[in-house]
């Protein structure tokens, strides 16, 4: 029988992002705390921009985005987001996107599952994300188990389950 497989990785949906973007943009339009204070949300290619007038401002938007992100089903691992900083009379957050599992997250996940997993479950790197293999399918999801609860800094998921 041929060995059972899954491939971990950490996959952002753009669309969902411009969904949650979005719907954040027409929160703090319509609120009244934010109203007047320049406010606003806009999002190109991987970076998010937040702007207001003050820093608790700023945060305060941050926070309406963080709340739909959530709601749109996405974890909050996906954002990096830096500290307000002042540009001119508007305070500023720019919110990185991380997406891919970069060779440090790899190896430390490939030495969690070699220490803490099953003695049959093998890892291997493979770009930016990470195959699993093993003979035995509960010892595959034993690992999935383990993943998720490992204190990591970035969203994973499970894909191509054979």
């Amino acid at each position: 029988m041929a060995d059972s497989s899954f491939d971990v990785v950490s996959k952002i949906d753009s669309m969902e992002v411009e969904n949650a973007v979005n719907q954040a943009r027409k929160e703090v339009e319509q609120r009244y705390d934010f109203k007047g204070v320049g406010a606003d949300v806009s999002y190109s290619g991987e970076t998010i921009l937040i702007k207001a007038n003050t820093e608790e401002r700023a945060n305060a938007v941050l926070d309406v985005l963080q709340s739909k992100i959530i709601k749109r089903g996405m974890s909050l691992k996906v954002l990096d987001s830096g500290e307000p900083y002042a540009s001119g009379k508007e305070y500023r957050i720019e919110t990185k996107l991380k997406e891919g599992i970069d060779q440090a997250t790899a190896k430390k996940l490939n030495k969690l599952i070699r220490d803490e997993g099953p003695k049959g479950v093998k890892s291997q790197i493979q770009g930016d994300e990470l195959r699993v293999s093993s003979k035995s399918r509960d010892d595959l999801q034993a690992t999935m188990a383990l993943l998720k609860g490992a204190d990591i800094d970035v969203a994973l998921q499970f894909v191509n389950y054979r």
